[in-house]
């Protein structure tokens, strides 16, 4: 097998062990069963564990942005590129639920893969924040235009639709339509009404 495609198959497994186990509790032994490879030839593609952990949060989110940046951006009204973005999201996570999990779900409760996520994090929601600029009604949910306002919007967004998708994976007979029916019905109508001038009393 070339070692792109061996990368690769590794790398969805570690996503599934990391997953099930959590950080802590996953072995190099059981992804490179998984992978069908010795522990050597695992080493050689990843130097540690926290090496090959690393590169699968990074990847992962990084996937999780490209379908924000997608879909978010076009001239379709703003209900209409939110929908799409948000049914998108959902999509990924119906498609890649280990994936999710991994990034969403682990509470092994490491320090320094904490200190991962939230770095990691941190950049998406920067990342974010050029989206939202353009979204009517975005830079009045936090109350400003600048990037610490437009930055608390970002976590509000993804925090909630983070929230939301954990619940979702240990309800999974409630259609994906259901689901994203119920962001747009909580965050949608507050984005368009906010847009209007409205906002809450101090």
């Amino acid at each position: 097998m070339p070692a792109a495609a061996r990368r690769e198959v590794i790398e969805e497994a570690a996503t599934e062990v990391f997953a099930a186990r959590g950080y802590a509790r996953a072995s190099m032994e059981e992804i490179a069963r998984r992978s069908d490879v010795s522990a050597p030839v695992l080493y050689d593609h990843f130097a540690s564990k926290r090496d090959l952990h690393g590169r699968l949060i990074e990847r992962h989110l990084a996937e999780m942005r490209a379908v924000w940046g997608e879909h978010l951006t076009g001239a379709e009204p703003p209900g209409e590129r939110i929908h799409r973005a948000v049914d998108a999201w959902f999509a990924y996570v119906e498609s890649h639920p280990f994936a999710w999990r991994m990034v969403f779900a682990d509470t092994s409760g490491d320090p320094d893969v904490r200190a991962l996520h939230d770095e990691i994090q941190g950049q998406s929601r920067r990342a974010l924040i050029p989206l939202l600029e353009h979204l009517e009604g975005a830079t009045g949910v936090a109350g400003g235009q600048d990037e610490e306002s437009l930055e608390m919007a970002v976590e509000l967004l993804r925090s909630a639709i983070a929230g939301l998708a954990l619940w979702w994976h240990d309800h999974r007979d409630i259609p994906r339509e259901r689901v994203v029916a119920a962001v747009m019905n909580a965050l949608w109508l507050g984005l368009e009404r906010t847009g209007r001038g409205e906002r809450w009393r101090d």
